[in-house]
């Protein structure tokens, strides 16, 4: 089994907010909330993925992020590696341009959603450093 390599970005606004959008059910891990991002494409930087993927999915120009964490998961049907980076500088309206449900949340407020489980140790390192 392949490993998708995921650029996954941690845009937290002015008021401490975290974004984090709806999968469609449809989708793999379909009905539960992840943070935005998406595949990188071969031979493209992190970096590159990372503003690609925020853009195309939530609209989001990236100006600057930072390298946050890196988890690999086995899923059985699936083997991922999550990319995740801190952004730290973006500008635009976060909308759902794939037809998907936004929010942006306070850390302490994201346990009440259902992630996916190679998400769980995302948000163990966000409340650490709430």
């Amino acid at each position: 089994m392949a490993r998708v390599d995921v650029a996954v970005g941690l845009v937290i606004n002015q008021a401490a907010e975290v974004l984090v959008s709806k999968r469609h059910v449809h989708q793999h891990q379909g009905g539960l909330w992840e943070f935005p991002g998406g595949k990188r494409e071969v031979d493209e930087s992190r970096f590159a993925a990372l503003a690609r993927e925020i853009h195309e999915e939530v609209g989001l120009d990236v100006h600057e992020a930072e390298p946050f964490l890196a988890i690999e998961h086995d899923y059985g049907d699936k083997h991922v590696l999550l990319d995740v980076w801190r952004i730290t500088a973006f500008s635009g309206e976060a909308q759902g341009r794939e037809g998907q449900t936004l929010q942006w949340l306070r850390v302490d407020a994201l346990s009440s959603l259902d992630f996916p489980a190679a998400n769980l140790a995302i948000l163990e390192a966000l409340k650490k450093q709430a």
